[in-house]
């Protein structure tokens, strides 16, 4: 069984004035010029180089940060790369105002732990905050304080989570 707790750094996804960024689509996420990469390793150097003032962040994410993103994330199309980018940074935890409905499957069915915190960007939370997020409860909390409760992932998303992904999680039903 994988942890229940997820700890690490954030990046919360703002503009240059500090404002939350919506409706981040899977092209800004995963430029449609780079489709052509099938090597998860060599995804994660192109993660946001379509979304203006986030083109270095594969520079800067370490494995292990949690990404802390507005609403709509995700929308558009069903690119898989779009997920599979920020696997191989070693994103630990992708947070969300929201997500697109398409997004958001692929992102449980990959097997990376995601968490809905309508209000997440109301918080005090800021880049480089340290926090901890219980996948079970959705609590997410800084220096062990409780900042906002989101919504905990569901027995099937763990369940897929637990497995590494739902291919795996298949060959093992089989």
């Amino acid at each position: 069984m994988k942890p229940r707790t997820i700890s690490g750094r954030i990046w919360m996804v703002r503009d240059s004035e500090g404002k939350r960024i919506d409706n981040i689509d899977t092209d800004m996420i995963f430029h449609n010029r780079f489709l052509y990469i099938t090597d998860l390793k060599e995804m994660g150097k192109h993660a946001f180089s379509n979304l203006p003032g986030w083109e270095d962040f594969p520079q800067k994410a370490k494995p292990g940060d949690i990404l802390v993103v507005g609403r709509n994330f995700g929308a558009g199309s069903s690119r898989q790369q779009a997920v599979d980018c920020f696997i191989s940074l070693g994103i630990s935890l992708i947070i969300g105002e929201s997500f697109g409905a398409i997004y958001k499957r692929n992102v449980i069915n990959s097997g990376l732990p995601l968490i809905e915190a309508p209000g997440i960007f109301d918080t005090e939370l800021k880049n480089g905050d340290e926090i901890e997020v219980n996948l079970e409860t959705g609590e997410i909390k800084k220096d062990g304080k409780l900042i906002i409760r989101g919504k905990p992932m569901s027995k099937v998303a763990m369940d897929i989570y637990d497995h590494g992904g739902l291919m795996n999680l298949a060959k093992e039903i089989a």
